[in-house]
């Protein structure tokens, strides 16, 4: 695709303007997502700058987690929308940020674990074991897996019977009374299980995103959620 020259400003790190330059091309939409970026040569003429500066500048723009780089074939856009704010719930953030998800439910039942009632400092080890899988409804390619435990409470006890409000676990806690304005989430990276690669139809050992979040309300734990994230559809942005 062809793309005026673009002037790089005096003084200021060229790596890091060209990312800038080319993030905004991304989440502006002039280059979507799975769309290949110019080649190194082109981008080499068009910013006048040094092949090694380019590499540079992409595996800024990599370490953004808006392209991924494939060697001989080139560089493609991996970031497909606007930002996901999961405080709301994923399937409403999902939808929000125009993907077109579809959510199925893998369990909803009652289940006991002593470990995760310690690890949490609850009395009880009875939780709401909720598991859903998201996939793309267009070619049902994978998205995530979330897997929450809710500790087992009187205003939850009837969800294993009725289901999820308007199929939302984010609704149902507040439907119940239970909203929280803070907590804790770790990020790490999971490689996929042979069980969960199955449940995504994807390879075994693909490494995804993995976030445990810990939500609070009234002074208890209300949800502990793992989520499985498509690292084509998911980066961690940070604001302090």
């Amino acid at each position: 695709m062809a793309r005026r020259a673009t002037q790089l400003t005096p003084g200021t790190g060229k790596p890091e303007q060209i990312a800038t330059v080319l993030e905004h091309e991304i989440r502006s939409g002039v280059l979507g997502f799975g769309e290949r970026l110019q080649s190194e040569n082109e981008l080499v003429q068009r910013f006048s700058v040094s092949r090694n500066t380019v590499r540079k500048g992409l595996e800024e723009l990599s370490s953004r987690g808006l392209i991924t780089t494939k060697v001989g074939i080139g560089s493609f856009v991996t970031f497909d929308g606007m930002p996901v704010d999961d405080a709301i719930g994923w399937s409403r953030a999902l939808a929000n940020a125009g993907a077109n998800a579809e959510t199925r439910t893998l369990r909803l039942e009652i289940i006991e674990d002593a470990e995760l009632a310690a690890k949490l400092g609850v009395e009880s080890s009875s939780f709401i074991a909720v598991d859903r899988v998201r996939t793309n409804a267009d070619d049902g390619h994978a998205i995530s897996i979330e897997r929450s435990r809710l500790p087992l409470s009187p205003e939850l006890e009837d969800v294993p019977l009725r289901g999820l409000r308007e199929g939302s676990l984010h609704q149902t806690l507040r439907g119940a009374g239970l909203v929280s304005d803070h907590g804790e989430e770790w990020v790490d990276i999971e490689m996929l299980s042979a069980a969960d690669a199955a449940i995504l139809d994807c390879a075994p050992g693909t490494p995804f995103l993995r976030t445990r979040r810990l939500t609070p309300a009234d002074g208890r734990a209300i949800e502990f959620v793992t989520s499985l994230l498509n690292p084509a559809h998911f980066a961690l942005h940070l604001e302090f």
